[in-house]
């Protein structure tokens, strides 16, 4: 059997953990309210008193919260679900709320509620009441490619039981382990220090570094780039390239902004580790990025318990090989 392989640690002072894709929180709002112009969306709670059980059978998200329903679609929403209460003879209405319930605030409700998950904008995140005392190892078991589980834990209790928990769908191939406090200060875009990195790699990578004056970088991933520029500078380099790269004919190559924020950070500690996985200190916590190893995908989680059913670690299954 494969051994596990320790690939950093986590603290949670707040003792609530968020887990869900890395990529996704440009969309955190922490304890803000959600402000997406572009994609408007109301919040709702099921009332009324078979609320549990029509939230339950109508099965859109988990719990009697739906969140993040479009605004153009809410009307035919809150039809779909009258109907769904008089077919099933619920004593239950979808009462909005006065404005979209802030992610930190979603994570306190789940957690109180023993919810296992809720949603950003279709996103699942997972929420867990974790000891705030500790670091919290993170391990992984190779397989013949990439990893075949990864789990945080919590206790060094013997495992009695595991329970399905949830399901981690990944669209930036990472994981991302949080303290859901430390999330309120989270900058996934702006730079913290005014400046970005421009890299860019490809087939043509030569030719277009030649023709836009690219310096050569000491980097397997991308050998050509500026570094610690200032961020508008970078930007509209960015969008040189791009003009470049979408003209007819045009060098195959791709390029990629990296504004000097808390992701660019973590990922660059990613970049640079044995088994992809990067950790930052920010308000106080240490937050881990992890790469899946297979990219993207649908991935089980289990919640392992001791003899008095309490926490032991969550494992995240990857890949079913040995």
């Amino acid at each position: 059997m494969a051994t596990e392989v320790l690939i950093g640690a986590v603290t949670c002072p707040s003792g609530q953990l968020v887990i869900t894709d890395g990529g996704y929180l440009e969309m955190w709002s922490g304890a803000r309210v959600p402000d997406d112009e572009d994609h408007p969306a109301t919040d709702f709670e099921v009332v009324g008193p078979d609320a549990e059980a029509a939230a339950e059978s109508f099965d859109r998200q988990t719990g009697t919260r739906l969140y993040d329903i479009p605004a153009h679609a809410t009307a035919e929403f809150v039809a779909e679900f009258d109907e769904h209460c008089r077919a099933h003879r619920h004593r239950a209405s979808l009462r909005p709320f006065e404005q979209q319930v802030p992610h930190r605030e979603r994570v306190r409700h789940a957690v109180e509620s023993r919810e296992p998950e809720f949603i950003v904008m279709g996103v699942p995140v997972l929420p867990i009441e974790v000891p705030a005392d500790r670091p919290l190892p993170v391990t992984a078991v190779p397989a013949s490619h990439g990893w075949r589980s990864m789990r945080i834990g919590f206790s060094d209790e013997p495992v009695a039981d595991s329970w399905v928990f949830g399901e981690l769908g990944i669209d930036h191939a990472r994981f991302v382990f949080a303290d859901a406090d430390a999330l309120n200060s989270w900058e996934h875009v702006l730079p913290l220090d005014g400046l970005a990195d421009l890299v860019l790699w490809g087939i043509d990578e030569e030719r277009i570094a030649t023709e836009f004056e690219v310096p050569r970088l000491d980097d397997p991933e991308a050998r050509y780039g500026w570094t610690d520029l200032p961020v508008e500078d970078a930007y509209q380099r960015a969008l040189a390239l791009e003009s470049r790269r979408e003209e007819p004919g045009a060098p195959r190559f791709a390029a990629d902004f990296r504004p000097h924020s808390h992701h660019w950070q973590v990922m660059r500690a990613v970049r640079a580790a044995e088994h992809q996985a990067g950790v930052i200190r920010v308000a106080g916590a240490d937050i881990m990025m992890a790469m899946t190893s297979i990219g993207d995908g649908f991935f089980p989680v289990h919640l392992d318990v001791d003899a008095d059913g309490l926490p032991v670690a969550l494992r995240i299954e990857i890949t079913a090989e040995d």
